[in-house]
């Protein structure tokens, strides 16, 4: 199902978030599975501590085992690699995967990863500046030539990395979070902006204060306006965070008891009623990218796939 904004089609796609298997052999049917069924993105998260596989090793086992699913990373933490070395990798993932790397990055944020390798968490002011910077930098080491960087966190001098990325001019870049330093961000350098709730300073979770439709309608704002001209080049996405096959009358109610309620990523409801929703934030907001965020839902959500991706 497609939609033109500003002479861009907006299509649906989606998204899986796949964190391990138990072998190599059940981690390559896990992608193959989620090809099958239509959706267009495995995605793998980026933390130390937990039961989740390495991004650059998973993603380049998912995308040997598969011929059209692209592959990404809900976000590569910027504070574990200095993006010179993150560039080349992603690189080459790129050129082996065939141009399917989506590369999705974020400054780094969950206060246990950084306790346990001994890492400081600074603020995420800091934070953000520094992510600033390293995307600068991937951009500038995946363009032709020989690339230099003088910013106040790296320095880059005359560096011409190769291969460079399958993908011209460039791997698409996804930038997301829900604070405005972050959303300002993704708007003026990403290609795609992954609406989520703010996390805590501290690093100890997603703030739940910044839930519901309000916030979640503010957070298009911020991105609208600092995208400015760009605005309708951007791909606009969030993660569903809850799916569910109940009748709609008890579908939108337990919704709207939720934090996150009244917002596309709790999605209640019958088949026919989750269509609807999606279909109405992405004709009146834009939004066209979906990510499910757990692996229990990936099968009831199968069915919306099939029939929006088509």
């Amino acid at each position: 199902m497609l939609k033109t904004v500003g002479g861009i089609v907006r299509r649906f796609r989606f998204g899986a978030v796949v964190r391990e298997a138990g072998s190599g052999a059940a981690w390559a049917e896990k992608a193959r599975r989620l090809e099958a069924q239509g959706y267009d993105v495995l995605l793998v998260p980026d933390h130390l501590v937990g039961p989740r596989f390495a991004p650059i090793a998973a993603l380049t086992a998912a995308a040997c085992a598969t011929t059209r699913l692209r592959v990404g990373t809900l976000v590569f933490a910027n504070d574990f690699r200095h993006p010179a070395v993150l560039a080349k990798e992603a690189a080459t993932l790129d050129l082996l995967s065939g141009g399917r790397l989506e590369v999705g990055i974020g400054t780094g944020w969950m206060a246990r990863d950084y306790e346990g390798a001994g890492l400081a968490l600074e603020p995420p002011g800091v934070r953000v500046e520094r992510l600033r910077e390293a995307v600068a930098v991937l951009k500038g080491l995946w363009a032709e030539g020989p690339f230099s960087f003088q910013g106040k966190h790296y320095r880059i001098d005359g560096l011409d990395q190769r291969p460079k990325p399958v993908r011209r001019p460039r791997p698409p870049i996804a930038l997301g979070g829900g604070g405005p330093r972050m959303l300002r961000l993704a708007a003026e350098e990403a290609d795609i902006v992954n609406l989520g709730m703010r996390v805590r300073p501290d690093g100890s979770g997603p703030d739940d204060r910044d839930g519901g439709p309000a916030a979640f309608l503010r957070k298009l704002e911020i991105v609208r306006e600092a995208a400015g001209e760009r605005y309708d080049a951007l791909e606009l996405g969030t993660s569903v965070v809850q799916v569910g096959e109940r009748k709609a009358e008890e579908a939108w109610s337990a919704a709207d008891s939720s934090s996150l309620g009244g917002t596309p990523q709790v999605l209640l409801g019958t088949r026919a009623d989750i269509i609807d929703k999606l279909r109405y934030w992405r004709d009146e907001h834009d939004i066209s990218y979906f990510v499910v965020h757990h692996e229990r839902d990936l099968d009831a959500f199968a069915p919306v796939v099939e029939e929006l991706a088509t």
